[in-house]
């Protein structure tokens, strides 16, 4: 009878022990969902930050995510942006440079904003094509609903008369 005794006890002290676990672990899951929430809302209302390269101040360039803004993004990116979507299509380095007041006549002024086309492509705000042009993301999603939308319906011959 003893040894029943024994494994009574016992098994009382691990139910005990599992039973302080599991509130231990439903504590730390109501942490971690208070903590993803905050997180999700911070990574929500942030705004890019100025970063230190070299000495000097930057602005980091935010990866487009679902649901951002372009007003996330520094100035002369906005206008960057602007100046592509309001381009009757897909623009070259040198015509987003005349839409936004840069000298295009000299090449070592150019390449800077080549350079900002190029990290908007990379964070996912802009698309460049294979030759070289740029495009906004929505500019693709507008051909693409535009091509849907004027699908030619076959109609067969004898309903025209042509037969």
């Amino acid at each position: 009878m003893r040894n029943w005794d024994e494994l009574e006890e016992q098994l009382a002290k691990q139910l005990e022990a599992v039973r302080a676990e599991r509130d231990e672990l439903a504590v730390a899951e109501r942490v971690l969902e208070r903590v993803s929430e905050q997180l999700a809302e911070e990574r929500s209302s942030a705004r890019p930050i100025p970063g230190q390269v070299g000495g000097r101040t930057v602005m980091l360039i935010p990866h487009r995510e679902p649901g951002a803004e372009e007003d996330a993004l520094p100035w002369d990116y906005q206008r960057i942006i602007t100046a592509v979507r309001q381009a009757a299509g897909p623009v070259m380095a040198r015509e987003v440079g005349e839409a936004v007041g840069v000298d295009i006549s000299v090449k070592s002024k150019l390449e800077p904003l080549r350079g900002k086309l190029v990290r908007l492509v990379d964070r996912g705000w802009l698309r460049e094509l294979p030759d070289g042009r740029f495009t906004t993301r929505l500019d693709e999603q507008h051909r693409h609903s535009e091509r849907l939308s004027t699908r030619v319906t076959w109609v067969h011959p004898a309903a025209v008369g042509i037969v």
